[in-house]
């Protein structure tokens, strides 16, 4: 049987009912208050207002859209201005404009986006689930660079990145095992991780006591292994664990303070682990400095076959926790869970190729970006505090992707009585309960 398509001219029908949810999470930032505060030159009294221009922005990445182009279809569109509480739908030039302007005269935006973002986590109290280290419960600020590919473009800033490709090498600040996004900044390709990473480091610890009392973990890789990081963590009263970069210390010299300091365990026959740690005054510290050793010596692999020279494998961390040494290396193997924050990011959000071509206003993008991210996060957290979704199972942490797919991708009616907006869903709608729910937690 054919199918036989009809248009309506008079139901209002929408694909993005979940941005109801956005909204009123932004309903609970001053980040309106904020922009329009701003002042861009020539531009007193602009037709579309700063605050229309970055949350309209910030609803096209919270449905995965990040070019300035996909502003167009949401011009015409009902629901998307009243979800977001908008005056006025920008056009794509106007969009592109002025956030040019806004990036390029350095109004601020950056700035504000980090702290509202951070105001909000703390505001409506979103999730945000420590490790335990002893009997201290931790909160981590896992910090890490993620080469951004944009292979094939003259963006400002594209240059060769240490992955082996042409692109950027932002650098990310994720705290909390939900990996809320509290600090970002924009790099070109060829910059080295460590060049400005003590003086991220500082701001990324302010920003995340913007968003918790409790104690921080810093955890980095061994790219940021530098006393100046060091000298920050201590400056700042904050706990941390670093990887050491061995560069050219010989693993036969970890073999021996191992084997004179460390606990062996032999796994099987022909290999042993040592674990242990060392402690040493360093000048301008006011404590000790302490190194947590994994050493490994393997005479016979996993095949059974004798080596003639014994395999050894070296893995050290700074830290300044006070616990096992096991438990060290298990807090800083969790740091990998920051690549899917970074996945996220790039993938669900689709910013990895960054829509413009001056680097400034990239870099005010990447903030707006994170600003979405740290929205959808709330939400998908939300969503797991009761067991209402179609999608059950034991997650501590709903991907992105899914919040998009399930609830800001939600297909509704608009209906208008009696001064009233009503948001009709259809027979077999099996997330609106959940939105509905999350929405009126916010609302």
């Amino acid at each position: 049987m054919k199918i036989k398509f009809v248009r309506s001219k008079e139901l209002i029908l929408s694909t993005h009912a979940g941005l109801a949810t956005v909204g009123a999470l932004l309903a609970h930032t001053r980040l309106a208050q904020r922009l329009n505060h701003t002042r861009l030159s020539e531009m007193e009294n602009p037709y579309h207002s700063h605050a229309d221009v970055m949350k309209s922005y910030i609803g096209l990445l919270c449905q995965g859209k990040s070019d300035f182009d996909h502003i167009e279809p949401f011009r015409n569109d009902d629901v998307f201005p009243i979800c977001l509480q908008l005056q006025k739908v920008p056009s794509s030039p106007t969009l592109r404009q002025r956030l040019d302007r806004a990036a390029t005269e350095a109004a601020g935006w950056n700035e504000i986006l980090l702290e509202e973002s951070a105001d909000l986590i703390r505001r409506v109290q979103a999730p945000l689930t420590g490790v335990q280290a002893g009997s201290v419960v931790f909160v981590p600020l896992d910090i890490d660079v993620s080469p951004f590919d944009n292979s094939g473009t003259r963006k400002e800033g594209v240059c060769r990145t240490y992955k082996g490709f042409d692109g950027y090498a932002p650098i990310f600040a994720y705290l909390g095992q939900e990996g809320y996004g509290v600090n970002v900044e924009l790099r070109e390709g060829s910059t080295h991780v460590q060049n400005g990473t003590a003086a991220f480091l500082t701001r990324s610890i302010a920003y995340a006591r913007r968003v918790t009392d409790l104690p921080i973990l810093v955890r980095m890789d061994a790219g940021n292994d530098s006393i100046d990081n060091l000298r920050v963590c201590h400056r700042e009263q904050v706990d941390y664990i670093i990887k050491a970069n061995l560069r050219k210390e010989p693993k036969e010299l970890w073999l021996r303070i191992a084997e004179s300091s460390g606990i062996c365990c032999q796994q099987r026959e022909g290999k042993k682990e040592y674990v242990g740690f060392i402690e040493f005054t360093e000048k301008g510290f006011d404590r000790p400095l302490r190194q947590v050793f994994h050493v490994i010596e393997r005479t016979i692999d996993r095949d059974g076959q004798m080596l003639l020279v014994p395999e050894i494998e070296v893995n050290v961390y700074w830290t300044s926790l006070r616990c096992g040494p096991w438990r060290v290396i298990e807090l800083y193997r969790d740091h990998a869970t920051s690549e899917q924050f970074h996945s996220e990011i790039k993938t669900d959000l689709d910013l990895e190729r960054l829509p413009a071509g001056k680097f400034a206003t990239n870099n005010l993008v990447l903030h707006a970006g994170v600003f979405a991210y740290n929205l959808l996060r709330i939400i998908g957290q939300e969503s797991l505090r009761k067991d209402d979704a179609p999608i059950r199972g034991n997650v501590q942490r709903r991907r992105i992707r899914t919040v998009i797919q399930n609830i800001i991708y939600m297909a509704v009616r608009l209906v208008r009585h009696a001064r009233s907006l009503i948001f009709s869903f259809g027979k077999h709608s099996p997330w609106s309960p959940v939105l509905e729910r999350i929405y009126r937690t916010f609302a």
